[in-house]
């Protein structure tokens, strides 16, 4: 198993970690759903996962941001922030 993640650079590594946290997070959440089996508790459920969502979302870009920093000029990094500035303003407005 070593031999299989050595290649795997450490920021994609940790990413893939971040989103299977995630989606592991996802499907407890509607097996919980599904458990309570009330509406009202569902909801309450889902909007535990509507403020999960853009930490994760922030959380990856900036892994690979950080990793990519010394690889990409500083104006295409400040265009890519804009544009996850946009998309979580899209999200909450």
């Amino acid at each position: 198993m070593k031999k299989l993640l050595g290649n795997i650079d450490p920021a994609v590594l940790s990413m893939a970690g971040i989103r299977i946290f995630s989606g592991v997070l996802e499907l407890t959440a509607a097996f919980i759903m599904l458990y309570l089996n009330d509406v009202k508790k569902a909801v309450v459920v889902n909007s535990m996962l509507a403020v999960v969502g853009p930490v994760i979302f922030i959380s990856t870009m900036m892994i690979g941001l950080v990793s990519m920093a010394n690889e990409i000029s500083f104006s295409k990094l400040v265009f890519i922030a804009i544009g996850v500035g946009f998309i979580l303003y899209g999200i909450y407005k």
